[in-house]
C-alpha cells in the first residue's frame, strides 16, 4: 500500500514532485487527475491535477476528490504540492485548498516551504527569492495569468485565508528538526494556522521533513520531497520504456527562462509561432496549417511550435481578446495539435509551461506516467504506452533546455 499521497496543482509540478520522490527513494506513480483503474505496488501517488488557475470552489473541490481517492488507496501522509515561485493570486487558490484539506483531515495546522534551492527558490524571513532576485523582480511579476508582485508570502498569504499566517524563520530551522517541531507548536498555539518556512538550501529541506515529520498534512514545492525519508522496499523500479518516434515541442510558457531556451531552440530547429488574434479568427484553418508545415518538416530534427511571447505582445492579445479566452485559445490549439500530431507519429514531446503541459496531458488522456531521466532538476521525461513526455515548469531548465532533453532521453 502506499503511504504517501501527494496533490499537485498542475501537470507540470506532478511530474516535479515525482522526480524528487523517485530521488528520495519513493516507488512512485504519476496519475493524471483521479484515477480510475488499477495502479502498481508504489509507496507514493501523485495526482497530478489542472487546478493552479482553475476558480477556487473547483480547485477546493478538486483536491479533496484527490484526497477522498489517496485515502481510500491508503496513504497516511499527505503532500499539497503547488509552484516554487507560488504562482496564485490574492484570492487563491493555495490558500483555500490547504484550508480545505486541513479541514477534511482534521489537523490544526501545516507547514508552507515553496523552496527548491536547487532551482534557486530560496525563501529568507518570509520573503521568496528567484536565484538573488526577489519573487517581484524575477520576471514572475508579468506572468499572464498569475502575475507575483509581492515576495512577502506571510503577507501574500494572508490574503487568501481567514486563518492566521505564522513564519518559521531560518535562525529556527539551523537550530536542527527539534527546535523546528517546538516552534511549530508554540507558532500553533499563538493562533498560526499556515506557517511559511524559511529554507535556503537542501540541508534545511532535510531538517524541515525531519521536523514536520508529524504532521499529517505538509504543502509546498517539490524541494521539500529531498528531505523526507523512503521507506524500505525491496521491489525494484520498472525499466523506463523510450519510445521511437518523431518529436515534438510545444510551448505555451512566456517566463523569461522559457523565452530564453525558445531563442536557442529557434537557431537549432524549424519553427512555427501560433498567434491568439490569428487563432481567434481562423482557429481550424491555422490548426490545418500548423499540422501541415510539421509534417512537411524533417523527420531528423525536432518540430518546435510555440505561442509564447515577450509581456507586451500578452498585454497586448489580452486586451483584444479577453486575459481567459486568449489563454484558452492558446491551450486548445496546442493540446489539439498534440493529438493530430501524435496520431502521424510523433511519440516524444516536450511541452513548457504548467498550464499548456495540463491541457496538453488532459487531451492525451494517458491514464498515469512512469518517471523516468531527469532533464534538470525538476524535470524529468515521463512515459505512457505511446508516449515519452517531458512536462517543463515555464520557469525551469537552462537556455540549452530543449538540447538537453533530447540528450538525456
Amino acid at each position: 500500500m502506499p503511504i504517501l499521497g501527494c496533490i499537485a496543482d498542475d501537470f507540470t509540478g506532478g511530474t516535479d514532485l515525482a522526480s524528487n520522490l523517485v530521488k528520495s527513494g519513493f516507488r512512485t506513480v504519476l496519475t493524471t487527475g483521479v484515477p480510475s483503474h488499477p495502479l502498481p505496488d508504489v509507496d507514493a501517488i501523485v495526482v497530478a491535477l489542472k487546478s493552479r488557475t482553475a476558480p477556487v470552489q473547483e480547485a477546493v473541490q478538486d483536491s479533496l476528490d484527490a484526497l477522498a481517492y489517496l485515502q481510500g488507496a491508503g496513504c497516511v501522509r499527505f503532500y499539497f504540492k503547488y509552484c516554487s515561485t507560488f504562482d496564485s493570486t490574492p484570492e487563491g487558490n493555495i490558500g483555500p485548498v490547504t484550508d480545505a484539506l486541513l479541514d477534511a483531515l482534521k489537523e490544526p495546522y501545516t507547514v508552507m516551504c515553496p523552496a527548491f534551492p536547487d532551482n534557486g527558490r530560496t525563501v529568507y524571513q518570509g520573503h521568496l527569492f528567484v536565484w538573488d532576485r526577489l519573487l517581484s523582480e524575477s520576471g514572475m511579476q508579468n506572468h499572464p495569468l498569475t502575475p507575483m508582485t509581492d515576495p512577502d508570502l506571510v503577507r501574500f498569504l494572508q490574503l487568501q485565508t481567514v486563518h492566521k499566517v505564522g513564519l518559521l524563520k531560518h535562525q529556527v530551522v539551523q537550530q536542527g528538526a527539534a527546535e523546528v517541531k517546538k516552534t511549530l507548536e508554540d507558532l500553533h498555539a499563538k493562533g498560526k494556522r499556515l506557517i511559511v518556512a524559511d529554507a535556503l538550501n537542501n540541508s534545511d529541506l532535510k531538517v524541515l521533513a525531519e521536523g514536520t515529520a508529524h504532521l499529517k498534512l505538509v504543502t509546498g514545492g517539490s524541494g521539500l520531497a529531498l528531505g523526507l525519508t523512503a521507506p524500505e522496499s525491496s521491489a525494484a523500479g520498472q525499466p523506463f520504456p523510450r519510445l521511437m518516434g518523431r518529436r515534438l515541442i510545444l510551448a505555451g510558457s512566456c517566463s523569461r527562462a522559457t523565452l530564453e531556451q525558445l531563442e536557442h531552440a529557434k537557431s537549432l530547429y524549424p519553427h512555427l509561432k501560433l498567434h491568439p488574434e490569428q487563432l481567434a479568427e481562423h482557429f481550424d484553418d491555422v490548426l490545418q496549417q500548423a499540422l501541415d508545415w510539421s509534417l512537411n518538416r524533417s523527420e531528423k530534427l525536432p518540430v518546435l511550435i510555440y505561442a509564447s511571447s515577450a509581456p507586451e505582445e500578452v498585454k497586448s492579445a489580452q486586451q483584444a481578446l479577453g486575459r481567459e479566452h486568449s489563454g484558452a485559445l492558446l491551450e486548445r490549439a496546442l493540446s489539439t495539435l498534440a493529438v493530430r500530431l501524435s496520431e502521424q507519429g510523433f511519440s516524444q514531446i516536450i511541452v513548457a509551461g504548467g498550464e499548456t503541459s495540463g491541457a496538453v496531458v488532459q487531451k492525451l488522456n494517458p491514464g498515469h506516467l512512469l518517471i523516468g531521466p531527469e532533464i534538470c532538476p525538476g524535470v524529468p521525461w515521463t512515459a505512457t504506452p505511446t508516449h515519452n513526455l517531458a512536462l517543463k515548469s515555464g520557469n525551469f531548465g537552462s537556455r540549452t533546455f530543449f538540447e538537453d532533453a533530447w540528450e538525456a532521453l
